[in-house]
């Protein structure tokens, strides 16, 4: 396990129903309307450099309380923070189209160098999830920049990737897709691997149910899925722009087994040091995630192909830490 829970946050100094979103652009705002909806919360603040952004999403998602939970949202800023019992990091700058999730590093890291000393200083005792892309070099760096321990920072990572893997298996054997039991490991993004080896439909491994199902060319119709997958954030970028609904969704679900201690299973990005070989690197593995944050990492069977290609994701993403980070 790369991953060992530090204990307890300090809960008597945190407000344990309130959180923070800096950022209020597509994903920021999104998130917070669907948080909102979940009734986790009783007090919403929003932050974003442009405060007229951040006054006017607090009023528009405000004004749908009456038919939700009661609830206080409202824009602030970094001093509004230090009672958040989960600050999310939806700031940077967004992908743009035939753009890659690397290629906005340079940009976000030099806002997450100005962000991340700021909530630091304020509130040591909160968790950080960090969402803003590229996920992993972003956790990367906030775990870095931040002092906090490392169980209480980590990224959204691949867990809408591995939901988009669940959909479309859904569609593809005709299943509820709540029933498909799949993870995408590694970065989120070019280099991510779908781990097919433990892939499975209500404990019926993947391979076997499609046969079931009477689809007998399995490694064909797999890379197509996995395929599609990658590149469903392109995809949606060049027909509306930007993608948000899918991460807030993505996010609210996180926050659920935070704040109920769930103790689920998620493919967040966490700093990893020593598993699969894999060091000093921020990127995706299923792990437990309850009210302390990531609790323990979950180790899955790997295929020796889906292993070494885990290893090409990790290199790939220390080669571009490696740029920023001496």
């Amino acid at each position: 396990m790369s991953i060992v829970s530090s204990g307890d946050f300090l809960m008597d100094k945190l407000n344990s129903r309130k959180t923070a979103i800096i950022g209020c652009g597509f994903v920021g705002s999104a998130s917070a309307f669907a948080i909102m909806q979940s009734g986790l919360f009783s007090e919403m603040v929003l932050i974003d450099s442009d405060k007229d952004k951040a006054e006017g999403e607090a009023l528009d998602i405000s004004h749908g309380l009456p038919f939700a939970k009661p609830m206080q949202i409202y824009a602030g800023d970094y001093e509004d923070i230090a009672d958040a019992s989960i600050i999310i990091i939806t700031a940077g700058a967004g992908q743009k189209p035939g753009e890659t999730r690397l290629d906005l590093a340079k940009k976000n890291i030099n806002i997450f160098k100005s962000i991340i000393p700021e909530v630091s200083k304020r509130n040591k005792s909160a968790i950080l999830l960090i969402v803003a892309n590229p996920v992993d070099i972003l956790t990367y760096t906030a775990a870095k920049l931040s002092g906090y321990p490392e169980n209480r920072v980590f990224g959204s990572g691949t867990v809408l990737d591995s939901a988009r893997l669940k959909y479309l298996l859904g569609e593809h054997l005709n299943v509820d897709s709540r029933s498909v039991h799949a993870f995408i490991i590694g970065e989120h993004g070019d280099s991510e691997i779908a781990a097919w080896s433990s892939a499975n439909v209500s404990g019926i491994p993947i391979y076997n149910f499609c046969e079931m199902r009477g689809h007998t060319e399995f490694e064909e119709e797999m890379r197509k899925i996995a395929k599609d997958v990658k590149n469903s954030a392109y995809e949606i970028i060049e027909k509306k722009k930007a993608t948000y609904y899918g991460i807030a969704m993505s996010v609210k679900r996180i926050c659920e087994a935070i704040m109920r201690d769930e103790k689920s299973i998620f493919p967040v990005s966490f700093m990893h040091h020593g598993s699969y070989g894999i060091k000093d690197i921020s990127l995706s593995m299923p792990a437990i995630v309850g009210k302390n944050g990531i609790e323990a990492e979950v180790p899955i069977s790997l295929s020796q192909d889906e292993e070494e290609a885990l290893h090409k994701s990790a290199e790939v993403l220390k080669e571009a830490i490696s740029d920023f980070f001496a």
